[in-house]
């Protein structure tokens, strides 16, 4: 059998790779799936190349000092919401590179005009606690889904169109995650329930009208009452470095300043994996694609934007509610039905006057980020796709809003657009962090119906991205899912 790097075997099938051989593989892309994807492959013996493009790795899990030195923002995910419990990343003990996970006194926000909110605390019990009569109907829908969260997540972490390895706990999850948030929050009574659900639901960028809105919500909820909602001391760059440092170990390199255009920038590999956007996938493999798979990588549908602001703030912000002040996040929209209205806006293409904004106050959980009394102040608003206005004021009247004063202890800001969001990472099309709109196909599927989502129909070449099952996040599974199939088609066994 020809077992020359890059070709298939004659029938349509990547070269075998006898157990402990050595192996190749390329990774395009260095943020945290492409990251994922390489530890993978190279703990199982394959001697691994990760290519990126940018002059830093990391993607979206980027950090550096901004406004003023040693003043610490996260660049895209701040706020690692199902990170610590991801099965993949605690397999690989990072702590020994340094990473360590920060939890904040409260995990999140949702403010109210009355001056009251919607706390969401870690425990079930403690936020119940604070929902008045909805606490039962919180504990009832909540209690089970947290204390089983890593059996659950076993099944919601991989692709769907396969057999359960927890097939009652899925259903008796899937069954409320199948309906539209507006239905879901119908459960609740009190403003402050619903808005809190609404705001997490609405981490999803989907009209909350729409089946299957309440799945983002469900999933991100039931995590944090399992794990917290953690960041990263240092910074979330500090997850992609104790990553690479891992790769190091395991023999794998890291060549930053790499840009494929095509196919014949690629090095022959035995295994090739794409943490790209399936559009630039696409553009790279041209006509070596199958056409069902090219026509499905072409009309990837892209969701809407981004739209993100820092700010330096002397002081800290002055919540009127109380709680928000030890809170790592805050979520700005008022009720549940406003929540609601901007997100079918910004998806019909029309921006909001009062936008959903998310403000992440890291620092909270760990100090290091600030510079004595300033603080950074991580914000970014839901917007249309390939918003071309500023909403800077936007922004920045929402928090006013909730923390009056709040303009006046601002000494600095940094603006990122849906545009500088694309030029900055590839794969966020028109702003779009999420790596694609996540409708309910491409939330359940991917880039395409299939039973491989990651198998881009050339043999030995795997999409890894966000834009696969289970979609975005910092948890690293897209990756590692991608990784398994290849090692499949390699006939190997876990390592």
């Amino acid at each position: 059998m020809d077992s020359t790097p890059g070709r298939d075997d004659g029938r349509g099938r990547p070269p075998r790779v006898a157990r402990g051989g050595g192996g190749t593989a390329v990774v395009v892309g260095a943020g945290p799936n492409g990251l994922a994807a390489a530890v993978r492959l190279a703990r199982a013996g394959l001697r691994v190349t990760v290519l990126e493009a940018a002059d830093e790795i990391g993607g979206g899990a980027r950090s550096s000092e901004a406004i003023i030195p040693g003043l610490l923002h996260d660049h895209c995910s701040a706020v690692h919401l199902i990170t610590v419990g991801s099965a993949f990343l605690r397999d690989l003990d990072l702590h020994r590179y340094g990473l360590r996970w920060c939890l904040p006194e409260i995990d999140c926000v949702h403010p109210l005009d009355d001056g009251s909110a919607g706390v969401l605390h870690r425990s079930v019990e403690e936020t119940a606690a604070g929902l008045g009569a909805d606490g039962a109907r919180w504990r009832r829908l909540f209690a089970a889904p947290a204390a089983s969260y890593d059996e659950l997540a076993d099944d919601i972490m991989r692709p769907l169109l396969r057999l359960p390895r927890h097939p009652l706990r899925l259903a008796r999850f899937g069954a409320p995650a199948l309906l539209p948030a507006t239905v879901l929050a119908r459960a609740f009574t009190g403003e402050r329930a619903r808005a809190l659900f609404g705001g997490v639901a609405a981490h999803a960028y989907r009209p909350l009208d729409r089946p299957l809105s309440s799945a983002v919500g469900l999933g991100i909820l039931a995590a944090g009452h399992r794990h917290g909602w953690a960041v990263a001391s240092g910074g979330s760059r500090s997850i992609s470095r104790a990553l690479t440092a891992l790769l190091a170990d395991l023999g794998g390199t890291v060549e930053t300043g790499r840009r494929v255009r095509s196919a014949a920038d690629l090095p022959p590999a035995d295994v090739t994996m794409f943490d790209l956007a399936p559009g630039a996938v696409a553009g790279i493999l041209g006509d070596r694609l199958p056409p069902r798979v090219a026509r499905a990588y072409r009309r990837f549908r892209h969701g809407p934007g981004a739209f993100k602001v820092d700010f330096a703030v002397a002081g800290g912000v002055p919540w009127t509610a109380e709680p928000a002040r030890r809170a790592g996040v805050v979520h700005l929209g008022g009720t549940f039905e406003e929540v609601a209205a901007a997100e079918r806006e910004i998806t019909a293409g029309r921006m909001p006057r009062r936008p959903f904004v998310l403000v992440g106050q890291q620092y909270l959980a760990d100090p290091q980020r600030s510079v004595g009394d300033v603080h950074p102040l991580w914000t970014y608003a839901h917007v249309p796709h390939g918003y071309t206005g500023d909403a800077t004021e936007a922004i920045t009247a929402q928090i006013e809003r909730f923390a009056p004063g709040f303009r006046d202890r601002v000494v600095g800001r940094s603006v990122r657009s849906t545009a500088d969001f694309a030029a900055y990472n590839p794969n966020f099309v028109g702003g779009d962090i999420m790596t694609g709109a996540k409708d309910v196909p491409q939330l359940l599927f991917g880039p395409r119906l299939t039973l491989h989502p990651y198998d881009t129909g050339v043999p030995g070449h795997y999409l890894c991205s966000a834009a696969t099952p289970p979609g975005p996040g910092v948890h690293g599974m897209c990756g590692a899912n991608a990784a398994e199939a290849a090692l499949r088609h390699l006939h190997r066994g876990p390592s």
